[in-house]
């Protein structure tokens, strides 16, 4: 396992990777993956968002993802795509989520996500993404040109 960063961490270590990945994930819908109890994948549409240096996301109380990620952090996060030629690039994350308790940062969190167009609401299930590896692919001409970065 490598170490576990932030996204303003991120930003740092691959700056044009992240920018990337911010423009692929913002004001979009994306596709978590967490681990269910008896160890299969499952995926969740969900709308990632940046605040203060940090991507989270947020979720239902009673929603499965939560489960999942408070029995087994790991996740993978892949951006929505506009069509099967590849649209505008890939963007794949993998790490762990950290859950955000803390009464400030999860209402600094959420007025972000306000700004950003997203409803909130207080009862919601904040998780902060940490990044072991990420990914992101664009298409040219047909082809894949993919740039890769990992954590040490």
């Amino acid at each position: 396992m490598g170490l576990m960063i932030t996204w303003s961490q991120f930003i740092a270590a691959t700056p044009e990777l992240a920018s990337f990945g911010r423009q692929r994930l913002e004001s979009s819908i994306a596709y978590l993956a967490t681990i269910r109890f008896g160890g299969s994948p499952r995926v969740h549409p969900v709308t990632p968002f940046i605040a203060d240096n940090s991507l989270f996301v947020y979720m239902e109380p009673t929603s499965p993802k939560v489960h999942d990620l408070r029995r087994d952090a790991r996740y993978a996060l892949h951006c929505g795509v506009e069509d099967n030629s590849g649209g505008q690039g890939e963007f794949f994350i993998s790490g762990r989520a950290v859950e955000v308790s803390q009464a400030g940062i999860r209402e600094e969190a959420f007025e972000q996500a306000g700004l950003k167009g997203y409803n909130p609401k207080e009862r919601y299930i904040l998780f902060e993404l940490k990044i072991e590896e990420a990914m992101g692919t664009v298409y040219k001409e047909g082809q894949p040109k993919r740039t890769r970065w990992k954590s040490v």
